[in-house]
């Protein structure tokens, strides 16, 4: 089963997570096995997934913030676009678009940053928006400060970290057919708690890569081995990294708290996106088809939509009448 482990180490200001994502990454994989018309993902682009997927749940998990994170990838390569958008209870879908062929081997460079132009992107999109708020998005290139590709996840996401919240992290990823996994090690914020949304103080800026603390702490986390990672059991793997550290350990989330894959699409939703493209482009595809075919790229889910069910989409909505002395209070 799913799992996420969340910990503190006493006395110091760092914290860490470590998420197990069995059944519910496994359920992703299958699905888009299982869709006819796109077939399993290459075992590149499902490695990659896997990855954000844990990161993603590793960063939601560490932030007070009622809504979705979205993580994306994009840019130049056959791997066009990953998403993964995790909600506030942990709940969590992927998926991504390829066009072309993905060589065997092939590395985030390679799959989505082959002219140095992809971008990284993590949105904050609040569930009760205020009117006029808009998501808040943080977007940091494939690339570091010297313009060389970034050649892993875990790398770009430091960084981003660093650029939004000035703050020191390690992330160790790794993700296979049946386990995508991460730990995080992050320097707490000097003030606050920090929310990956730019709210960073300057000493949280004067502060990195100084505490010999998380240095330390940061230090032993990398010598974590993906094998060790997608195998060994988080107790294990807690102890055999921070055994003489002043580890303090909260419940594991498992079971119903823990991470899950849940897709929100709807019918409702894809009518909403149908009444978008006009009625008139509804009418031209209705006329060289039976019916509005959609499906759901994160869950494999194919609504149809016949001549009648768009007339309904597209018909205005006429209120109706008040009965006599309706306005009047009782």
């Amino acid at each position: 089963m799913s799992e996420l482990h969340k910990f503190i180490f006493e006395g110091l200001p760092v914290r860490g997570s470590l998420v197990r994502l069995t059944d519910s990454w496994q359920e992703i994989l299958h699905r888009r096995e299982a869709n006819s018309e796109t077939g399993a993902y290459p075992a590149e682009v499902s490695g990659l997934l896997g990855q954000m997927a844990a990161a993603a749940v590793l960063m939601h998990s560490n932030i007070k913030f009622n809504g979705a994170l979205v993580l994306q990838i994009f840019g130049s390569g056959p791997l066009k676009l990953a998403v993964v958008e995790v909600q506030a209870d942990l709940s969590f879908r992927a998926t991504a678009k390829t066009i072309g062929e993905v060589v065997p081997g092939s590395n985030l460079s390679q799959m989505v940053n082959v002219n140095n132009q992809g971008k990284c992107a993590i949105t904050l999109d609040p569930k009760d928006r205020f009117p006029g708020q808009q998501p808040y998005q943080g977007v940091v290139p494939l690339f570091d400060d010297f313009k060389h590709p970034i050649e892993s996840l875990s790398e770009v996401l430091e960084h981003y970290m660093l650029q939004s919240e000035q703050l020191d992290t390690k992330l160790i990823l790794a993700s296979n057919g049946d386990v995508a996994a991460g730990l995080l090690i992050q320097r707490l914020p000097v003030q606050g708690a920090g929310n990956l949304s730019a709210q960073g103080t300057r000493q949280d800026e004067d502060e990195i890569g100084r505490n010999e603390d998380y240095n330390r702490i940061a230090m032993l986390a990398s010598t974590l081995s993906a094998e060790e990672l997608l195998t060994l059991e988080p107790q294990a793997i807690l102890h055999r990294l921070f055994w003489e550290e002043p580890l303090m350990r909260f419940e594991p989330l498992k079971g119903s708290t823990a991470p899950r894959f849940v897709c929100t699409c709807s019918r409702e939703r894809v009518s909403r996106m149908i009444q978008g493209l006009g009625q008139e482009e509804a009418d031209s595809i209705l006329q060289e088809r039976e019916d509005i075919e959609v499906g759901c790229d994160f869950c494999g889910r194919q609504y149809r939509f016949d001549a009648v069910d768009a007339a309904q989409i597209f018909m205005p909505v006429v209120a109706s009448p008040k009965a006599p002395g309706s306005d009047q209070l009782h």
